[in-house]
This record gives structure tokens, sequence and C-alpha cells, in this order.
């Protein structure tokens, strides 16, 4: 899984507006701007998927989640697949879920029987520099925003 964290706490202009917001506006803030920077990653995964039927790319999502630290919102890319019902040890329900692109790591890593062909992790150092740039700008309108209220 890749994982990338964006601190702005270097960032005193726009740490101090942070300060200026209620919780709630700043957990808005926040969560609009990981957002952004997850969905310019997101469409550069779709756009390398491999797409034989076309479920691998109609199954790439922006996850938003709260961390339990105040303060924090992480947005990523998550690629549906797995068995709700019996997690991950029952293939029967798996080919025929639409919402349900489980294979897609074994796309991404490869198998004994099948070379990897990756487009994640290409996907992400291609556009790493563009997703926190899109990130600061969607912080510093949503700041504006909240402050012009």
């Amino acid at each position: 899984m890749i994982d990338i964290n964006l601190d702005f706490s270097g960032l005193n202009d726009i740490a101090r507006d942070l300060d200026l917001l209620s919780k709630a506006e700043n957990n808005k803030v926040l969560r609009d701007a990981t957002r952004a920077g997850a969905e310019v990653l997101k469409e550069e995964v779709i756009a390398r998927a491999p797409e034989r039927t076309g479920k691998l790319k109609k199954n790439v999502v922006v996850v938003t989640q709260r961390s339990r630290k105040r303060g924090e919102i992480s947005s990523g890319v998550h690629i549906r697949g797995v068995n709700l019902r019996t997690g991950n040890s029952d293939n029967t329900m798996k080919a025929s879920n639409a919402r349900n692109a489980f294979y897609w790591r074994f796309v991404e890593l490869g198998t004994a029987n099948m070379p990897a062909h990756p487009f994640v992790r290409p996907a992400y150092d291609t556009r790493e520099e563009e997703v926190a740039q899109v990130a600061l700008a969607r912080m510093n309108k949503a700041i504006d925003e909240a402050l012009s209220k």
C-alpha cells in the first residue's frame, strides 16, 4: 500500500489560518484538500489500469477517513475487492459481483503463474508532486471560503 503524508505544520500561513477556523470548518478544509489530491491520483490509476472487462477501472474509488488523533484526516485511492460475507476465504461470490475487483492485487504484484503489471505504484510515482500541489491549492481555496463567511 502506498502511504503519502502531507504535513502542513511547516507552512505558517496555512497553520495560522487553520487555527482561526472552528473544529468542523478545519475538518472540512482538510477533508476537501485530501480528497482533491486523491482524485488526481484516482484519475491516473484509472488511466493506467488494464482493461479487459472494465470492472477494475469501475472499482477505483476515493475513500476518506478520520484519524483518532484530532485534526488528522486521510484520503486515498481504494480498489474495492472483498467478499463481505466471508472475508476473502470464499471465491464463490467474487467473480459475479460488479463491485468486487479483488484480483487487482494479482495484476499489480503478479503471481507464481502471471508476471506483475503494476499500475497503482507507477500512477503514484508519476503524479506525486501534482497531488501535493492540488491538495495545497484546494486547502487555500477552502480556507478562504471558510474565512469569508
